[in-house]
Protein backbone atom coordinates (compact mmCIF):
# COMPACT_ATOMS: atom_id res chain seq x y z
CA UNK A 1 0.00 0.00 0.00
CA UNK A 2 1.04 3.39 -0.86
CA UNK A 3 -0.84 6.85 0.35
CA UNK A 4 -1.08 9.95 -1.34
CA UNK A 5 -2.13 13.03 -0.19
CA UNK A 6 -3.73 15.77 -2.00
CA UNK A 7 -3.99 19.10 -1.00
CA UNK A 8 -7.28 20.98 -1.50
CA UNK A 9 -7.69 24.75 -2.50
CA UNK A 10 -7.58 26.96 0.77
CA UNK A 11 -10.60 28.35 1.93
CA UNK A 12 -8.63 31.02 3.57
CA UNK A 13 -5.13 32.58 4.50
CA UNK A 14 -3.16 30.34 7.15
CA UNK A 15 -5.80 27.46 6.52
CA UNK A 16 -5.70 24.31 4.01
CA UNK A 17 -7.24 20.60 3.81
CA UNK A 18 -5.89 17.56 2.70
CA UNK A 19 -7.81 14.39 1.14
CA UNK A 20 -5.94 11.01 1.96
CA UNK A 21 -6.16 7.94 -0.68
CA UNK A 22 -5.09 4.44 0.16
CA UNK A 23 -3.17 2.62 -2.75
CA UNK A 24 -3.09 -1.41 -3.38
CA UNK A 25 -2.05 -3.35 -6.26
CA UNK A 26 -0.36 -1.97 -9.33
CA UNK A 27 -1.64 0.61 -11.13
CA UNK A 28 -3.11 -0.49 -14.69
CA UNK A 29 -2.86 -4.04 -14.07
CA UNK A 30 -6.66 -5.92 -13.94
CA UNK A 31 -9.46 -4.08 -13.10
CA UNK A 32 -9.49 -1.01 -10.83
CA UNK A 33 -11.99 -0.84 -8.04
CA UNK A 34 -12.24 3.36 -6.39
CA UNK A 35 -14.03 3.03 -2.88
CA UNK A 36 -14.86 6.37 -0.90
CA UNK A 37 -16.28 6.76 2.62
CA UNK A 38 -18.83 9.45 4.31
CA UNK A 39 -18.94 12.06 1.37
CA UNK A 40 -22.00 13.03 3.59
CA UNK A 41 -19.12 13.46 6.48
CA UNK A 42 -22.32 13.04 9.46
CA UNK A 43 -22.26 9.24 7.89
CA UNK A 44 -20.15 7.73 10.21
CA UNK A 45 -20.27 3.51 9.40
CA UNK A 46 -18.53 3.89 6.02
CA UNK A 47 -15.20 5.02 7.73
CA UNK A 48 -15.66 2.00 10.36
CA UNK A 49 -16.13 0.06 7.22
CA UNK A 50 -12.93 1.53 5.39
CA UNK A 51 -10.68 1.38 8.32
CA UNK A 52 -11.13 -2.75 8.38
CA UNK A 53 -10.81 -2.77 4.58
CA UNK A 54 -7.31 -1.64 4.90
CA UNK A 55 -6.64 -4.29 7.32
CA UNK A 56 -8.11 -6.96 4.92
CA UNK A 57 -6.54 -5.36 1.81
CA UNK A 58 -3.08 -4.97 3.22
CA UNK A 59 -3.00 -8.82 4.24
CA UNK A 60 -4.15 -10.06 0.42
CA UNK A 61 -1.83 -7.35 -0.87
CA UNK A 62 1.12 -8.93 1.24
CA UNK A 63 0.07 -12.38 0.17
CA UNK A 64 0.02 -11.40 -3.20
CA UNK A 65 -4.07 -12.33 -3.44
CA UNK A 66 -4.57 -8.64 -5.45
CA UNK A 67 -4.86 -8.96 -9.05
CA UNK A 68 -6.32 -5.94 -9.77
CA UNK A 69 -5.77 -2.09 -8.12
CA UNK A 70 -7.63 -0.78 -5.64
CA UNK A 71 -7.89 3.06 -4.70
CA UNK A 72 -9.56 3.49 -0.96
CA UNK A 73 -10.66 7.14 0.26
CA UNK A 74 -11.10 6.59 4.04
CA UNK A 75 -12.41 10.46 4.61
CA UNK A 76 -13.92 11.51 1.17
CA UNK A 77 -14.96 14.50 2.72
CA UNK A 78 -12.52 16.81 4.85
CA UNK A 79 -14.91 19.88 4.63
CA UNK A 80 -17.73 18.07 6.01
CA UNK A 81 -15.41 16.36 8.79
CA UNK A 82 -14.96 19.75 10.25
CA UNK A 83 -18.16 21.55 10.27
CA UNK A 84 -18.84 20.79 13.71
CA UNK A 85 -21.15 23.26 15.41
CA UNK A 86 -22.08 22.70 19.37
CA UNK A 87 -20.27 19.06 18.91
CA UNK A 88 -22.81 18.44 16.32
CA UNK A 89 -21.47 17.10 12.48
CA UNK A 90 -23.02 19.09 9.66
CA UNK A 91 -21.78 17.11 6.95
CA UNK A 92 -24.16 16.82 4.07
CA UNK A 93 -24.05 20.32 3.17
CA UNK A 94 -21.53 22.66 2.54
CA UNK A 95 -21.97 25.88 5.16
CA UNK A 96 -20.15 28.28 2.74
CA UNK A 97 -22.22 27.11 -0.31
CA UNK A 98 -25.14 25.39 1.15
CA UNK A 99 -24.69 22.96 -1.86
CA UNK A 100 -25.07 19.16 -0.88
CA UNK A 101 -21.45 17.52 -0.91
CA UNK A 102 -23.22 14.78 -3.33
CA UNK A 103 -24.69 16.87 -5.98
CA UNK A 104 -23.08 18.90 -8.85
CA UNK A 105 -20.62 16.24 -10.51
CA UNK A 106 -19.89 16.63 -13.91
CA UNK A 107 -22.35 15.09 -16.76
CA UNK A 108 -19.40 13.82 -18.92
CA UNK A 109 -21.18 12.68 -21.77
CA UNK A 110 -21.90 16.27 -22.52
CA UNK A 111 -18.34 17.32 -21.60
CA UNK A 112 -16.35 15.19 -23.66
CA UNK A 113 -18.60 13.83 -26.65
CA UNK A 114 -17.35 16.15 -28.87
CA UNK A 115 -13.51 14.90 -28.34
CA UNK A 116 -14.29 11.27 -28.72
CA UNK A 117 -16.94 10.95 -31.32
CA UNK A 118 -13.95 10.90 -33.79
CA UNK A 119 -11.58 8.87 -31.81
CA UNK A 120 -14.00 5.71 -31.58
CA UNK A 121 -13.73 2.66 -33.27
CA UNK A 122 -15.32 -1.03 -33.54
CA UNK A 123 -13.56 -2.10 -31.25
CA UNK A 124 -14.63 -1.55 -27.91
CA UNK A 125 -11.65 -2.07 -25.09
CA UNK A 126 -10.18 1.06 -27.71
CA UNK A 127 -13.26 3.13 -27.49
CA UNK A 128 -13.28 2.49 -23.34
CA UNK A 129 -9.39 3.93 -23.20
CA UNK A 130 -10.71 6.86 -25.59
CA UNK A 131 -13.75 7.89 -22.85
CA UNK A 132 -11.52 7.47 -19.68
CA UNK A 133 -8.72 9.57 -21.26
CA UNK A 134 -11.12 12.33 -22.18
CA UNK A 135 -12.24 12.26 -19.36
CA UNK A 136 -9.29 12.56 -17.25
CA UNK A 137 -8.06 15.59 -19.86
CA UNK A 138 -11.35 17.27 -18.87
CA UNK A 139 -11.20 17.48 -15.49
CA UNK A 140 -7.19 18.30 -15.74
CA UNK A 141 -8.83 21.71 -17.52
CA UNK A 142 -11.28 22.71 -14.76
CA UNK A 143 -10.40 25.81 -12.53
CA UNK A 144 -11.07 24.79 -8.64
CA UNK A 145 -11.07 28.46 -7.19
CA UNK A 146 -13.05 27.02 -4.34
CA UNK A 147 -12.17 24.24 -1.68
CA UNK A 148 -15.79 22.81 -2.88
CA UNK A 149 -15.33 23.03 -6.43
CA UNK A 150 -11.09 21.17 -5.73
CA UNK A 151 -12.95 18.57 -3.54
CA UNK A 152 -15.25 17.35 -5.96
CA UNK A 153 -12.69 17.41 -8.71
CA UNK A 154 -10.04 15.48 -6.67
CA UNK A 155 -12.38 12.38 -6.14
CA UNK A 156 -13.12 12.59 -9.86
CA UNK A 157 -9.85 12.27 -10.45
CA UNK A 158 -9.58 9.51 -8.45
CA UNK A 159 -12.23 7.24 -9.65
CA UNK A 160 -13.13 8.71 -13.24
CA UNK A 161 -10.79 5.52 -14.90
CA UNK A 162 -12.78 2.83 -12.36
CA UNK A 163 -14.13 -0.21 -13.41
CA UNK A 164 -16.04 -0.51 -9.91
CA UNK A 165 -16.87 2.72 -8.09
CA UNK A 166 -18.21 2.08 -4.61
CA UNK A 167 -19.56 5.48 -2.27
CA UNK A 168 -20.25 4.25 1.21
CA UNK A 169 -22.69 6.78 2.66
CA UNK A 170 -25.69 5.41 5.16
CA UNK A 171 -29.41 6.41 6.33
CA UNK A 172 -31.11 8.22 9.39
CA UNK A 173 -32.22 4.30 10.62
CA UNK A 174 -32.38 1.75 7.76
CA UNK A 175 -31.67 -1.78 6.93
CA UNK A 176 -28.63 -2.25 4.01
CA UNK A 177 -29.37 -1.04 1.13
CA UNK A 178 -28.16 0.35 -2.63
CA UNK A 179 -28.44 2.27 -5.05
CA UNK A 180 -27.63 1.92 -9.08
CA UNK A 181 -28.25 3.06 -12.25
CA UNK A 182 -30.78 0.49 -14.44
CA UNK A 183 -27.78 -0.46 -17.12
CA UNK A 184 -26.24 -1.92 -14.35
CA UNK A 185 -28.66 -4.12 -12.48
CA UNK A 186 -26.79 -7.03 -13.21
CA UNK A 187 -23.72 -6.20 -12.26
CA UNK A 188 -24.31 -4.74 -9.09
CA UNK A 189 -26.64 -7.80 -7.75
CA UNK A 190 -23.18 -9.86 -6.38
CA UNK A 191 -22.47 -6.65 -4.49
CA UNK A 192 -26.39 -6.71 -3.06
CA UNK A 193 -26.29 -10.06 -2.34
CA UNK A 194 -22.84 -10.26 -0.33
CA UNK A 195 -23.97 -7.17 1.36
CA UNK A 196 -27.48 -8.86 2.62
CA UNK A 197 -29.14 -5.69 1.23
CA UNK A 198 -32.83 -5.09 1.68
CA UNK A 199 -33.49 -3.24 -1.00
CA UNK A 200 -31.73 -2.87 -4.55
CA UNK A 201 -33.05 0.85 -5.74
CA UNK A 202 -32.64 1.34 -9.26
CA UNK A 203 -33.17 4.78 -11.69
CA UNK A 204 -31.78 5.89 -15.13
CA UNK A 205 -31.36 10.10 -13.85
CA UNK A 206 -32.08 13.07 -15.93
CA UNK A 207 -31.08 15.51 -13.25
CA UNK A 208 -28.79 18.41 -14.05
CA UNK A 209 -27.18 17.59 -10.40
CA UNK A 210 -25.75 14.23 -11.01
CA UNK A 211 -24.68 12.61 -7.73
CA UNK A 212 -21.32 10.89 -7.21
CA UNK A 213 -21.94 7.84 -8.70
CA UNK A 214 -24.39 8.86 -11.45
CA UNK A 215 -21.37 10.91 -13.20
CA UNK A 216 -19.74 8.09 -12.99
CA UNK A 217 -22.36 5.19 -14.58
CA UNK A 218 -23.83 7.83 -16.53
CA UNK A 219 -21.26 8.55 -19.14
CA UNK A 220 -20.76 5.42 -20.39
CA UNK A 221 -24.50 4.57 -21.47
CA UNK A 222 -25.31 8.36 -22.34
CA UNK A 223 -22.51 7.78 -24.76
CA UNK A 224 -24.12 4.82 -26.00
CA UNK A 225 -26.94 6.74 -26.75
CA UNK A 226 -25.94 9.38 -28.47
CA UNK A 227 -22.67 7.71 -30.13
CA UNK A 228 -24.66 4.19 -31.07
CA UNK A 229 -22.67 3.87 -34.12
CA UNK A 230 -19.89 2.57 -31.72
CA UNK A 231 -19.70 -0.28 -29.28
CA UNK A 232 -19.36 1.45 -26.15
CA UNK A 233 -19.10 -0.78 -22.95
CA UNK A 234 -20.74 0.01 -19.60
CA UNK A 235 -17.34 0.50 -17.65
CA UNK A 236 -17.99 1.70 -14.88
CA UNK A 237 -20.41 -0.06 -12.02
CA UNK A 238 -20.94 2.96 -9.95
CA UNK A 239 -23.36 2.27 -6.83
CA UNK A 240 -23.73 4.09 -3.68
CA UNK A 241 -24.00 1.33 -0.54
CA UNK A 242 -26.50 2.85 2.48
CA UNK A 243 -24.69 0.98 5.21
CA UNK A 244 -27.82 1.56 7.57
CA UNK A 245 -28.40 4.15 9.88
CA UNK A 246 -26.05 6.85 11.41
CA UNK A 247 -25.64 5.01 14.90
CA UNK A 248 -25.04 1.61 13.00
CA UNK A 249 -21.19 2.23 13.68
CA UNK A 250 -19.22 -0.79 15.32
CA UNK A 251 -16.59 -3.42 15.06
CA UNK A 252 -18.46 -6.08 14.11
CA UNK A 253 -20.89 -5.18 11.10
CA UNK A 254 -18.20 -2.43 9.89
CA UNK A 255 -15.99 -5.95 9.15
CA UNK A 256 -18.57 -7.87 8.50
CA UNK A 257 -19.23 -5.52 5.50
CA UNK A 258 -15.58 -4.99 4.52
CA UNK A 259 -15.17 -8.70 3.93
CA UNK A 260 -19.05 -8.51 2.14
CA UNK A 261 -16.98 -6.05 -0.21
CA UNK A 262 -14.05 -8.30 -0.25
CA UNK A 263 -16.22 -11.56 -1.46
CA UNK A 264 -17.52 -9.17 -3.89
CA UNK A 265 -14.50 -8.05 -5.17
CA UNK A 266 -12.96 -12.04 -5.09
CA UNK A 267 -16.42 -12.70 -7.84
CA UNK A 268 -15.29 -10.36 -9.80
CA UNK A 269 -12.27 -11.40 -9.95
CA UNK A 270 -10.13 -8.78 -8.53
CA UNK A 271 -8.96 -10.90 -5.85
CA UNK A 272 -7.82 -14.23 -5.62
CA UNK A 273 -10.09 -16.88 -4.65
CA UNK A 274 -13.78 -18.28 -4.40
CA UNK A 275 -17.03 -17.73 -3.42
CA UNK A 276 -20.81 -18.34 -3.61
CA UNK A 277 -22.63 -15.62 -3.16
CA UNK A 278 -25.51 -15.43 -0.59
CA UNK A 279 -29.30 -15.76 -1.48
CA UNK A 280 -30.63 -12.35 -2.60
CA UNK A 281 -32.56 -10.61 0.31
CA UNK A 282 -34.91 -8.97 -1.89
CA UNK A 283 -35.75 -8.30 -5.59
CA UNK A 284 -34.34 -4.11 -6.82
CA UNK A 285 -37.33 -2.30 -7.23
CA UNK A 286 -37.45 1.11 -8.87
CA UNK A 287 -36.38 4.40 -6.35
CA UNK A 288 -39.84 5.68 -8.71
CA UNK A 289 -41.85 3.27 -6.76
CA UNK A 290 -40.43 4.58 -3.49
CA UNK A 291 -42.76 5.78 -1.15
CA UNK A 292 -41.84 8.85 1.05
CA UNK A 293 -44.20 8.86 4.28
CA UNK A 294 -45.20 12.30 5.29
CA UNK A 295 -46.00 13.46 8.91
CA UNK A 296 -49.44 15.16 8.46
CA UNK A 297 -48.69 17.39 11.08
CA UNK A 298 -46.34 18.38 13.93
CA UNK A 299 -45.98 15.69 16.57
CA UNK A 300 -44.26 13.36 18.37
CA UNK A 301 -43.18 10.35 15.89
CA UNK A 302 -43.99 6.81 17.55
CA UNK A 303 -42.92 4.14 14.77
CA UNK A 304 -44.63 0.72 14.50
CA UNK A 305 -42.62 -0.71 11.91
CA UNK A 306 -38.61 -1.18 12.10
CA UNK A 307 -36.06 -1.14 9.12
CA UNK A 308 -36.17 -3.56 7.24
CA UNK A 309 -39.90 -4.69 7.70
CA UNK A 310 -42.12 -5.93 4.62
CA UNK A 311 -44.73 -3.97 4.85
CA UNK A 312 -48.61 -4.37 2.98
CA UNK A 313 -50.90 -1.46 1.89
CA UNK A 314 -52.78 -0.01 4.67
CA UNK A 315 -49.82 -1.24 7.43
CA UNK A 316 -49.47 1.29 10.10
CA UNK A 317 -45.68 2.49 9.78
CA UNK A 318 -45.88 5.15 12.62
CA UNK A 319 -48.47 7.32 14.74
CA UNK A 320 -47.84 11.31 14.98
CA UNK A 321 -49.07 11.93 18.19
CA UNK A 322 -49.85 15.77 19.06
CA UNK A 323 -49.08 16.28 22.90
CA UNK A 324 -51.69 19.65 23.01
CA UNK A 325 -54.45 18.04 21.54
CA UNK A 326 -54.34 14.63 21.70
CA UNK A 327 -55.04 14.13 18.22
CA UNK A 328 -53.12 10.67 16.86
CA UNK A 329 -52.88 10.09 13.26
CA UNK A 330 -51.42 7.06 11.91
CA UNK A 331 -49.20 7.43 8.34
CA UNK A 332 -50.09 4.29 6.63
CA UNK A 333 -48.35 2.42 4.11
CA UNK A 334 -49.50 2.93 0.50
CA UNK A 335 -47.07 0.69 -1.42
CA UNK A 336 -46.46 -3.01 -0.65
CA UNK A 337 -42.49 -3.53 0.47
CA UNK A 338 -39.49 -2.96 2.57
CA UNK A 339 -39.25 -0.14 5.06
CA UNK A 340 -35.57 0.50 3.72
CA UNK A 341 -35.00 3.94 5.77
CA UNK A 342 -36.56 6.17 8.80
CA UNK A 343 -35.60 9.37 10.18
CA UNK A 344 -33.75 9.60 13.46
CA UNK A 345 -36.06 12.02 15.31
CA UNK A 346 -38.95 11.71 17.05
CA UNK A 347 -40.27 15.41 16.32
CA UNK A 348 -42.38 15.63 13.14
CA UNK A 349 -42.66 18.91 11.79
CA UNK A 350 -45.69 19.19 9.46
CA UNK A 351 -44.57 17.65 6.15
CA UNK A 352 -41.40 15.83 7.26
CA UNK A 353 -40.12 12.58 5.25
CA UNK A 354 -40.01 10.47 8.13
CA UNK A 355 -39.60 7.36 6.46
CA UNK A 356 -39.60 5.07 2.75
CA UNK A 357 -40.98 1.94 1.92
CA UNK A 358 -39.39 0.64 -1.22
CA UNK A 359 -42.60 -0.46 -3.68
CA UNK A 360 -42.43 -2.65 -6.75
CA UNK A 361 -44.26 -0.60 -9.59
CA UNK A 362 -43.07 2.94 -10.48
CA UNK A 363 -45.58 6.05 -9.79
CA UNK A 364 -43.24 8.92 -9.42
CA UNK A 365 -41.91 11.19 -12.04
CA UNK A 366 -39.35 14.17 -11.46
CA UNK A 367 -36.22 14.33 -9.15
CA UNK A 368 -36.09 11.38 -7.38
CA UNK A 369 -33.67 12.59 -5.16
CA UNK A 370 -34.02 14.84 -2.28
CA UNK A 371 -31.59 18.13 -2.61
Amino acid sequence: MHTQTHHLTSPATGTQRTLHSLHFGQTGHGQKIYIQASLHADELPGMLVAHHLRGLLTTLEDEGQLLGEVVLVPIANPIGLDQTVMFSQLGRFELASGENFNRHYPDFANAIVDTVAPLLTQDAGHNREVIRAAMREWLSQQPTVTELASLRNTLMRLACDADVVLDLHCDFEAAMHVYVETPYLEQVQPLAQTLGARAVLWAQSDSPTLCFDEALSGVWWRLRQRLHNHPIPLACMASTIELRGQTDVNHVQAHADAQAIVDFLIHRQVIVGTTSLPVAQCEATPLAGSQTLYAPHAGVISYHAEPGQLLTVGDVVADIVCPATALVTPVLAEVDGVLYARHIVRWACSGMDIGKIAGATAFKTGPLLSA
